[in-house]
């Protein structure tokens, strides 16, 4: 979860204040533009691995997992199941991975493959978003700026990862002194078909919700993320109900590998 976007998928408090002078459409397009180039430029940086506590919700169950980021990609512990430790049954069954993940760093190699295509996907849309949507001035609070956006009738998505920021809109929030992004809202206003409905279709009505903090150090990480939405493949839909807590980041040395990781997380390294 380094970057803003895992978040557009895998694809407020506004209300100007008074004395503030509202922006441009040219200021307004350049500021937007600056902060979601840091944006890339974050998503392109692994050089400030951390440690963090990653709490995720769905209708279905709540898991709590502690993570290390590593130079062989991420590292995870179940340490909670429903807000409640784990049984020992369940300790064991989590032990046995983890000495499982050991035995065969193959294993990992997969999964940091898959997170580079993730980024991959990342940043061809953190790259898209200045062109993809227009930004209007919505109002501010001390230094955070909130824009409306909307599809830009000219542009055309140039493959199917990018197609639902066609059908999207919502609010941005940008901390302008740091020009960089802490909050984004975006609605899916429309179906929108992949593969001329072929492929699958993600359902009018859908949304997703990201936050981003500076965490310490300057180091901006998201820290919640909700989405809902409803994606037919075929002749079946897949409903995504979750939301997401992201807390506790400590920076780990750069460097780490996922061995080191396993034995932090088994308590042989202090946060």
């Amino acid at each position: 979860m380094r970057n803003l976007t895992s978040l557009l998928l895998l694809l407020a408090w506004a209300g100007p204040v008074s004395g503030q002078t509202a922006l441009a459409p040219a200021q307004a397009q350049a500021l937007v533009r600056r902060a979601l180039a840091s944006e890339v430029r974050a998503s392109e940086d692994a050089s400030h691995p951390m440690r963090y506590r990653l709490r995720r919700s769905s209708p279905r169950i709540t898991s709590t997992k502690e993570i290390v980021e590593t130079r062989d990609g991420d590292v995870a512990r179940l340490v909670e199941i429903n807000d409640q430790p784990l049984s020992q049954t369940d300790e064991q069954r989590e032990q046995a991975r983890l000495d499982a993940l050991l035995s065969d760093p193959g294993r990992q190699r997969h999964r940091k493959q898959s997170e580079g295509s993730d980024t991959a996907i990342v940043l061809k849309l953190l790259r898209m978003l200045p062109q993809a949507f227009t930004y209007e001035y919505a109002g501010a609070e001390g230094k955070v700026v909130k824009f409306h956006f909307r599809p830009n009738p000219g542009f055309t998505p140039p493959d199917f990862e990018t197609q639902a920021l066609t059908a999207m809109s919502g609010e941005l929030w940008i901390d302008a002194a740091e020009e960089r992004v802490t909050r984004l809202e975006g609605h899916l206003q429309q179906d929108t078909e992949y593969g001329w409905g072929v492929l699958g279709r993600l359902n009018k009505g859908g949304w997703i919700v990201i936050e981003q903090a500076d965490v310490g150090g300057r180091q901006w990480r998201i820290v919640r993320f909700k989405m809902k939405m409803d994606l037919r493949v075929l002749f079946k839909t897949r409903s995504f109900d979750t939301a997401q807590e992201m807390s506790q980041y400590a920076p780990v040395a750069p460097g780490l590998n996922y061995r080191q990781a396993i034995q932090m997380l088994r308590g042989g390294g202090n946060r």
